[in-house]
């Protein structure tokens, strides 16, 4: 039987996203990113397309990396202004009843202890449908914002993240035990306060000594989703990620991390093939390869490369504006996104990359290739890319939006499940079993969160 295609939607509670410059598209929608329609229609579209989940990206911070100041980003709309995206979730939960939320929350600037209630919250409300992505943060800019003078190094940013993990799996999965709520109207006992229990965590980084405040939800921990690629990074995904987010812009790039990341699960002692790897991609369209040649070409007469350099300079710490733009990006290591700049300097030999090649790549779609042509071309695409590199599936981001995804639903979708490699409709359950099978709502014994248990 052929291996199963995932998708996922890639999306941020901000304008364009992605693809800077794209909002002024007379068909792009992403400018009414602040308002309930723009989720609800969205979460409806992709739900029609059996998406497995609506991937939302965020960011604290602004890119002022690029000519040293924020005046690109502001002017342009550069992942700015930029909503919560955990706002959104609860009404997009209730015009569906099967997509997932994959939300990214920068662990740097949470506390574990109203965190933890915040993702129950939402996985009650969703019925069991919440992902967190887990990020640490790369700007400056969002440090400053914290009231710190400068962000924590790269690597030291995953020893908290460790102790952080360690904080939320207790909170999770150790306070409240499955039978402890009764939900006992005549006996007037809602929950047995012997089986809630006080959780004294004293880690490096964190300290409290609290009971969880809510009952357990249908995951109890959300389904983990992490998307950092650098070699630190990847030693993350492998002990805790469920799901793990990588991008760059060639096949040789992503199948090279995959097996790492593989690799590095099977040495924590999980199952490599409980990791669905997904890689970012952005799809352009159309019946014909004609239709969709045309419709990349008026696509790119909208675009602003400036404002993709705005973007890159902020994931790498990098500014591009002074470089010289004909001559090979150099790789420095740096206390932003390494993944990022390792992508373009060091991870492809045969490829030497300029900041004028990767403004014109990353201008639609972020750093991630971008597949043009009719639906057939596109699902052969992703079938290549499968078998080539192990992914399990894409993270597909816009160029314009909705047009993107509805494409997407109403042309690749099809041609997928006629060919047997996409599913005709939903597996039943939770998020976490219908990205690992039924009867699984929680985090398998293999699982470092299993050892909080009691």
């Amino acid at each position: 039987m052929p291996k199963q295609i995932r998708l996922n939607a890639f999306d941020m509670n901000c304008v364009a996203h992605q693809s800077p410059g794209l909002w002024t598209h007379p068909r792009d929608r992403s400018d009414t990113y602040n308002t309930l329609e723009y989720w609800t229609d969205l979460a409806r579209t992709l739900e029609r397309g059996k998406f497995d989940a609506l991937f939302l990206a965020d960011v604290l911070g602004i890119y002022d990396v690029y000519k040293g100041g924020p005046e690109t980003a502001l002017e342009q709309a550069i992942q700015v202004p930029v909503n919560d995206p955990l706002m959104v979730i609860p009404a997009m939960a209730f015009v569906t009843q099967n997509l997932g939320f994959g939300v990214t929350c920068a662990l740097s600037y949470e506390l574990p202890y109203p965190f933890a209630r915040r993702m129950s919250t939402l996985d009650h409300l969703t019925k069991g449908r919440m992902g967190w992505n887990i990020v640490t943060g790369y700007l400056d800019s969002a440090a400053r914002g914290m009231g710190q003078h400068e962000q924590v190094g790269h690597d030291d940013r995953y020893a908290v993240a460790e102790d952080y993990m360690q904080a939320v799996y207790k909170l999770w999965e150790a306070s409240w035990e499955d039978d402890a709520v009764l939900r006992d109207k005549a006996g007037r006992r809602f929950a047995d306060a012997g089986k809630i229990h006080r959780i004294v965590h004293d880690g490096p980084h964190f300290k409290f000594d609290a009971i969880h405040l809510c009952e357990p939800s249908p995951q109890r921990t959300p389904v983990l989703y992490q998307a950092g690629a650098s070699t630190r990074g990847r030693q993350f995904a492998a002990d805790h990620a469920e799901c793990v987010f990588i991008n760059g812009p060639s096949k040789k790039i992503i199948g090279g991390i995959v097996a790492d990341i593989r690799r590095r699960a099977a040495e924590a002692g999980r199952d490599p093939a409980d990791l669905k790897v997904f890689t970012m991609m952005t799809v352009i369209t159309g019946p014909t390869v004609e239709a969709a040649q045309a419709k990349y070409q008026d696509y790119l007469s909208h675009v602003s490369e400036d404002g993709a350099l705005t973007l890159m300079s902020g994931w790498t710490g990098l500014d591009f504006a002074a470089l010289d733009p004909d001559k090979p990006v150099e790789f420095a290591q740096g206390n932003a996104m390494t993944s990022a700049l390792e992508a373009f300097t060091t991870a492809d030999p045969d490829r030497r990359w300029t900041p004028r090649e990767i403004a014109r790549h990353a201008a639609i779609g972020g750093r991630g290739p971008v597949i043009v042509g009719s639906y057939e071309q596109v699902a052969d695409a992703f079938q290549d890319w499968v078998a080539e590199t192990d992914i399990d599936g894409f993270n597909l981001a816009y160029a314009v939006t909705p047009e993107t995804f509805t494409d997407i639903v109403d042309l690749v979708v099809p041609e997928l499940q006629r060919r047997g490699v996409y599913k005709t409709d939903y597996a039943p359950g939770t998020l976490r079993e219908k990205l690992q099978g039924t009867g699984h709502p929680r985090l398998p014994a293999t699982h470092p969160a299993a050892r909080t248990r009691r």
